[in-house]
């Protein structure tokens, strides 16, 4: 009996802890997404990739920038700010060009496209069996807790 409270409170701790890593991941990505808000992107756009589309990753954001500089600064932002959330990039591919800059956090990669390379590229029409999601789909909703009624007295 012992064996299997064990076994089932390891299921039920690997599960929270699977939970966790879930909302932490879309906070990071919230994060990411509200950077590149911050430095006036365009076409913001998040996927969600399925498990079995042999995908490397759990998340694209896609955005546009309309020239090479704000391309950088949607970039630097979004280093920025999950760098003080305590996350760091993998590795960043095609800051210098910034025609197409990726930033690989590895569960996530955030797309920076100028206006041409992301309609040339269009990861959304390669990835189209991944979840289109909206920016704040991502956002853990708070559980709502239990608010003990006071007894209301009528007053006669």
């Amino acid at each position: 009996m012992d064996g299997e409270y064990a076994r089932r409170s390891k299921i039920c701790s690997d599960d929270q802890q699977g939970r966790m890593k879930k909302n932490n991941l879309k906070k990071q990505v919230s994060e990411a997404i509200h950077a590149c808000q911050e430095k006036k992107a365009e076409q913001i756009t998040v996927l969600e990739l399925e498990q079995g589309s042999g995908a490397f990753t759990d998340y694209f954001v896609v955005c546009s920038g309309t020239n090479p500089r704000q391309i950088q600064a949607i970039s630097d932002e979004v280093e920025l700010q999950l760098k003080r959330a305590g996350q760091y990039p993998n590795s960043i591919e095609g800051y210098k060009q910034a025609e197409w800059v990726l930033i690989d956090y590895v569960d996530f990669v955030v797309h920076i496209f100028s206006e041409t390379a992301r309609k040339y590229y269009d990861l959304e029409r390669l990835w189209k069996s991944a979840k289109k999601l909206e920016p704040a789909e991502l956002v853990a909703k708070p559980r709502k807790r239990a608010v003990a009624k006071k007894a209301v007295r009528k007053r006669a």
